[in-house]
């Protein structure tokens, strides 16, 4: 392993990183807490000179790094309950379907209105809705990555770990999660690039007649727009590379290098160098004393060391047995209470929705078709072109260790940067190449869910079995055997996840994508997600109401018909058993 030979010679420096973070981080809480619990501001202006943005740089990035902590852990839970609950799988799968056909702006009017009658003194609601919008744009690709992960778990390991009389807890941490971990942590990145892709949406947006703005670069990147203030556009633009390539170094890097021991086959180790964040930690005396400290004074306090999780796993295989049942049992009881209360929801939301839609008349309804059709269209070539382009570049990335050290931070700077703030600059170039607006909506959302498509690959492409491809030395086999016979096999279970997601992405970026702020005025592309702006922008509830009505339905039918065959395939063909 490669050492972190600066630490030997001065090991302060590795010190100081972390005294670094960790002040960081207190200043971050303390600063943050206070502009949550401000005098209630719906409107902040928003200064465009360069010395404001490292303060709504800092803004920004604790908006992203909260909603990402939140997504993680609803994936982690709902995830599981999905993967290991028949009855549970029925009934979240499709509410998922729904959820991420959803977009952002869709959860807005109703979680507004929650938030500011939580809170209606403080900034709190604001913020809350914020972080929840951005939530809604990062979570569900993620519980997807997971969900199938642990569905597509080979059952040898399954064997392994109920051999070993593992409880269901150790079987998570230790088999499950490991197993889900790439396919996870490149969807993690794929999901912050997706919250920064809906920055500006999430932190100035116009409901009714009311506008309500945040403190931060999506808002300093809105105003710079629609004032057509070019240098502060590219103010801006710079700081979001800046917060993008620090969260790379300090965040995504060192967990991309360090779930790479999970891989399933560990052949050909041309392994990359370490980060230097991940060596430094490794490094420092402080988090090597702080370590040593715990596992001393955690043997010596019985009550701290105490933990139901570890004395079961070390009871004799019939207790553990015998406290999975009671388990069971316990969820089995639980499980009425929960689907009782989910069909009150649906009952009661159902019911308010019908009222809402009986205002809309069929002419509104022929237009929306026609909208969605456009839209379905666009979703379609914009997936399909990040496909061809996609498949092979990922996978000739992820053969070669050395091209990954190369591309790796490349991509993720890419992936991460939020395309709504390219987009004037987009618009520019295929207007000059004499594309309309409803021909540059499709490359506008290409620009984002193509690195649904590639991210998933990567994930695959880390997967593809060392011994197969020894083996296919062994034998003359072609590049195209190579091809059709391994590299596909290999990395289609993921790119199905990341056909599903970036489909599911490309509808929500429509939103965006086909109603742009441009030149001092705005474009509107024929489309579902246009309509989907133009009403929130007026406060039209029957129509916004219809629209998402529509588009879930859309979703959700493709989803449940053509994308279920599309993995039930995958499953019985590619599984990696």
């Amino acid at each position: 392993m490669v050492r972190f030979e600066y630490a030997k010679k001065f090991p302060s420096l590795a010190d100081a990183l972390v005294f670094f973070i960790m002040g960081a981080t207190i200043y971050a809480i303390a600063t943050t807490s206070a502009q949550w619990q401000g005098t209630y501001q719906p409107i902040t202006e928003i200064d465009l000179s360069l010395g404001s943005l490292p303060k709504y740089a800092f803004f920004s990035t604790i908006r992203g790094l909260v909603a990402y902590l939140i997504s993680l852990t609803i994936t982690l839970i709902f995830g599981y309950w999905a993967a290991k609950s028949k009855k549970a799988e029925k009934i979240l799968v499709p509410l998922f379907d729904i959820l991420q056909s959803i977009p952002p702006l869709g959860f807005l009017p109703a979680l507004m209105l929650a938030m500011l009658t939580l809170f209606p003194q403080t900034n709190m609601g604001l913020e809350l809705c914020a972080i929840i919008l951005v939530v809604t744009s990062q979570a569900w690709n993620m519980i997807f990555s997971f969900y199938y992960s642990l569905k597509s778990l080979p059952e040898d390991y399954h064997q392994a770990a109920d051999i070993m009389g593992l409880n269901w807890w150790k079987k998570l941490t230790k088999v499950e999660i490991p197993y889900a971990a790439v396919g996870l942590a490149w969807n993690s990145v794929i999901s912050m690039a997706n919250g920064w892709f809906f920055l500006s949406v999430c932190e100035s947006f116009t409901l009714g007649e009311r506008d309500y703005r945040l403190p931060g670069v999506g808002a300093y990147m809105a105003v710079a727009i629609k004032e057509g203030n070019v240098e502060a556009m590219i103010y801006g633009i710079s700081t979001m590379v800046l917060i993008i390539v620090c969260l790379d170094m300090i965040i995504w890097r060192p967990i991309l290098s360090w779930v790479r021991k999970f891989r399933v086959d560990e052949a050909n180790e041309e392994i990359i160098a370490e980060p230097l964040m991940l060596l430094a930690l490794k490094e420092s005396r402080l988090i090597r004393f702080l370590k040593t400290f715990y596992r001393k004074y955690s043997k010596k306090n019985i009550i701290l060391n105490y933990s139901p999780l570890q004395e079961l796993s070390q009871l004799p295989l019939i207790k553990q047995i015998e406290s999975q049942k009671n388990r069971e049992k316990f969820f089995k009881l639980l499980e009425p209470v929960v689907w009782a209360a989910c069909l009150v929801l649906v009952v009661f939301g159902s019911s308010k929705l019908i009222q809402v839609l009986s205002v809309v008349d069929a002419y509104t309804w022929g237009q929306l078709g026609l909208a969605s059709f456009y839209t379905f269209l666009r979703v379609g070539f914009a997936v399909i072109l990040s496909t061809l382009w996609a498949v092979p570049f990922g996978i000739w990335i992820g053969l070669s260790s050395k091209r990954t050290k190369i591309a790796q931070p490349i991509i993720q700077v890419l992936a991460s940067f939020p395309a709504p703030m390219v987009y004037p600059l987009a618009l520019k170039l295929f207007f000059n190449l004499g594309l309309n607006i409803d021909i540059s909506s499709t490359f506008l959302m290409m620009l984002g869910v193509q690195w649904y498509v590639l991210f998933n690959v990567l994930a695959g492409a880390l997967r593809i079995s060392q011994n197969l491809s020894e083996t296919l030395d062994m034998v003359p086999a072609t590049k195209k055997d190579r091809w059709r016979l391994l590299y596909l096999p290999s990395i289609f279970p993921e790119l199905v996840t990341g056909w599903v997601t970036a489909t599911g992405g490309a509808w929500n970026a429509s939103i965006v994508a086909e109603y742009i702020f441009y030149d001092g005025k705005t474009l509107t592309a024929n489309g579902l997600g246009s309509m989907i702006s133009v009403a929130t922008a007026q406060g039209n509830t029957p129509v916004l109401a219809a629209s998402l009505t529509l588009m879930i339905a859309i979703v959700v039918i493709l989803n449940r018909t053509f994308w279920l065959k599309i993995y039930t395939f995958s499953d019985n063909k590619y599984r990696f058993d």
